[in-house]
């Protein structure tokens, strides 16, 4: 399988990977035959990066944290409960509801990351079009859970972790679809609004049943900055608990590696090189050590050049150092296919280095 780029995609090429919209169901199926029209239709939507199927790469399985049911079950309850939430006159009264949804989502999730290899790493998943709310929040939980597990929190830990994880930005339900998706700069009147949710969605979570207070104050303070530069309350260094900084990272991360209405997606290694700008300053320094030894920033599949004019496939992730994974080599350095495909271990040869991502035939 191959991730290639939407400009790439030429009628007859066969689809990898379900595609799915934001309400979780199917737009294009695997193994649907592209045509010209589907392109269209894709590029529409805004798609970026697409799976597809070859001979070259047909061995070349994308790794999954979770199963494709798992996440879908999660993204429609995610979406159930926030809309239910949007639909509240006040936050007066309890949320009972939320306590019972999401604890036991929790666990099923922690089950499957807990039967996969702890040493799995983060692969970020460009087979989408645009940000949204149920989305992304996952994402982060997924991060915050694999990141709490590297780090040697106890299972209770993580799942307070990930509870705040994946309720952090519930404050959210509380404002308007306008404000969220404005294609634009936002004044200073707006993004004070915005910065609200934080606030919001503590007070929504802090007194239910089943989610931990740690979880509550996760939703309160994943916006805060080492330095101080964050909001809502402006808190330094320590005053800041540490699963709100892990969730700072991942939130972050995810952010930037998914387009949003008013700017295009980052590619993994550039989120990663913008995170570590802010290295002790808006970042905690060690988890963000954590956080590159499991990301995967050249995901499984992707297109990309060498150092040595070589081009090819990435088709193993080094669970030990994932910024160096396995290179499966179709194209020579002077442009020609190669007769038989060989790989190139990075962790292995540490004078390659990839030069250049996202393209190939079209070179």
């Amino acid at each position: 399988m191959r991730l290639i780029h939407l400009s790439l995609l030429q009628p007859g090429m066969v689809l990898g990977k379900n595609i799915y919209n934001n309400e979780g169901n199917i737009l294009l199926a695997e193994g649907v035959k592209l045509t010209d029209y589907l392109i269209r239709r894709l590029g529409a939507l805004d798609f970026s990066y697409i799976y597809i199927k070859d001979s070259k790469t047909e061995d070349i399985a994308i790794p999954e944290l979770i199963s494709e049911q798992t996440k879908l079950e999660a993204i429609r309850s995610i979406r159930t409960e926030y809309k239910n939430l949007e639909k509240q006159s006040n936050l007066k009264g309890s949320f009972l509801h939320l306590g019972k949804t999401f604890s036991g989502m929790m666990e099923n999730i922690m089950d499957e990351i807990s039967a996969v290899n702890e040493s799995m790493v983060l692969l970020t998943d460009m087979n989408t079009n645009d940000y949204n709310l149920y989305q992304h929040s996952l994402n982060v939980c997924l991060y915050s859970l694999v990141l709490g597990i590297s780090y040697g929190y106890s299972r209770d830990e993580v799942k307070t972790l990930g509870i705040g994880a994946l309720l952090h930005d519930i404050g959210k339900t509380r404002l308007t679809p306008e404000l969220i998706q404005k294609p634009g700069r936002l004044t200073d009147e707006e993004f004070k609004e915005v910065q609200t949710h934080t606030l919001i969605g503590y007070k929504i979570l802090k007194d239910e049943p089943n989610i931990p207070l740690l979880s509550a104050h996760c939703a309160l303070q994943h916006h805060e900055r080492l330095d101080g530069s964050g909001y809502p309350r402006g808190l330094k260094g320590p005053e800041t608990h540490e699963y709100a900084k892990w969730i700072a990272i991942a939130d972050s991360y995810d952010a930037m590696t998914t387009r949003r209405i008013y700017k295009p997606a980052m590619l993994p290694h550039q989120a990663v090189e913008v995170l570590y700008a802010g290295s002790g300053t808006l970042y905690e320094q060690r988890f963000l050590a954590v956080f590159r030894d499991r990301v995967a920033i050249y995901p499984t599949g992707m297109t990309v050049r060498l150092s040595t004019g070589e081009t090819g496939v990435v088709s193993k992730i080094n669970d030990s150092v994932p910024h160096r994974p396995v290179i499966r080599i179709l194209y020579t350095p002077d442009g020609q296919e190669a007769r038989v495909p060989y790989e190139v271990d990075m962790s292995e040869s540490l004078a390659v280095m990839i030069a250049a991502i996202g393209q190939a035939e079209s070179d």
